[in-house]
């Protein structure tokens, strides 16, 4: 396994890649959520628990592979620890939701996303529909948040979550020395006298 900074700039990419899938699921989950008129905090806790199942998913076998010099990982324990290095993102998520809808009402500040939501879904035959600025805001918000989430993220899982412990030292044989020009010139007490 690589190591130095190139190795965690692609891990970084790689963890960017996922990260994508990640938000992507936790988008739509999100979205289906708020459309079925559930309140967009338990939406989006919601869409929390579905993407970091997925995180973890694709952050074991592509982003944080197992280094088989080290010791071996416990698949129950990473995905708690998965859980549990994600939930920092997810509580500095909900507190940004709260600002971003119910504080700032942000969307006011995007009233032209509407209109292209309306014209991409005229596109393709769905009725256009009016947003106000609150709808705006639950669109906006999240996706405002990756860029203050995904790097807290990256960092607590590559040095907490995923990290592995190097192997203990093998134990040392007693009377075998390590210095190869060392010689034993003891002999045991029934070897042969010449």
């Amino acid at each position: 396994m690589k190591t130095g900074k190139g190795s965690s700039l692609i891990q970084f990419i790689k963890f960017g890649l996922v990260g994508v899938s990640n938000t992507a699921v936790n988008y739509i989950v999100y979205l289906i959520f708020v459309s079925l008129g559930v309140q967009y905090l338990i939406a989006n806790t919601i869409g929390f628990i579905v993407s970091v199942l997925n995180a973890y998913f694709w952050g074991s076998r592509f982003v944080f592979k197992e280094d088989e010099t080290k010791q071996k990982r416990v698949w129950w324990q990473v995905l708690l620890k998965t859980y549990a290095s994600y939930l920092l993102g997810f509580f500095i998520n909900q507190v940004l939701l709260w600002v971003w809808i119910d504080l700032t009402n942000i969307g006011q500040y995007f009233m032209f996303a509407g209109d292209i939501i309306n014209a991409c879904t005229g596109i393709i035959g769905i009725a256009p529909k009016q947003f106000t600025s609150g709808d705006i805001s639950q669109i906006a918000a999240p996706v405002i948040n990756i860029f203050v989430t995904v790097p807290i993220n990256f960092v607590i899982n590559k040095f907490w979550a995923y990290r592995q412990k190097n192997l203990p030292e093998k134990a040392k044989v007693s009377g075998v020395s390590d210095d190869i020009n060392s010689k034993n010139t003891e002999q045991p007490d029934d070897y042969p006298q010449e």
